[in-house]
Formats: C-alpha cells, structure tokens, sequence
C-alpha cells in the first residue's frame, strides 16, 4: 500500500487521510475484482476510475498548493537585499585567501 511519510511537522497533508482513504477502497476494489461476476465488472471499473479521479483531483489540488507556496517565496526572496550578505561573505574569502599566502 502507499503510504507517505509525514511532513516536517509530523501532520500529514489536510487532505492526505482523504486520499489514503481512496487509495485503500482502490486496493480492495482491485483485490476483489476477480471475484466479480462479469456482469458487474463494468460497474466496478466505473467506480474504480470514480475513486483515480477523486486521487487524481486531490494530487493535483496538492501541487497547485505546492506551487502556490513558492510563488510566495519568491516574492519574499525577490524583495531581499542580499547585498550587505554577499559583501561580508566576499570579505570573508578574501580573508581566508590571504591568510592562506605564504609569509602573511
């Protein structure tokens, strides 16, 4: 079975039980597909693809938060001023190069 790993935080994702949830009813759907009689396959791969768009739905709303949080991030980063940061670590180099020449 698929099962993720907790995030950062130890919660999963809001939705993650949701899909967890369809991932298994999919699983057992599959499981006990071939004891379906054939009259009742068709109703049962409906519900399967009913079950892969509702997944498919909740992966794609994930990604689309996932997406939406880096464009946030970017926006920050985009308004930082590194350059106090860049000057320091260049002095610091600088630093460390002449320490490392012979007879200074």
């Amino acid at each position: 079975m698929y099962s993720p790993g907790p995030m950062e935080d130890g919660r999963h994702a809001p939705d993650m039980e949701r899909l967890e949830s369809k991932v298994d009813e999919l699983e057992r759907l599959t499981d006990a597909l071939g004891s379906v009689p054939d009259k009742e396959v068709v109703d049962a791969l409906s519900h399967a693809v009913g079950l892969l768009r509702e997944i498919n739905a909740g992966i794609e709303a994930g990604l689309k938060s996932a997406r939406d949080g880096s464009s946030d991030v970017d926006e920050i980063l985009d308004r930082v001023n590194f350059g106090p940061f860049d000057e320091a670590l260049e002095e610091i180099e600088s630093q460390e190069r002449s320490a490392g020449e012979p007879g200074t």
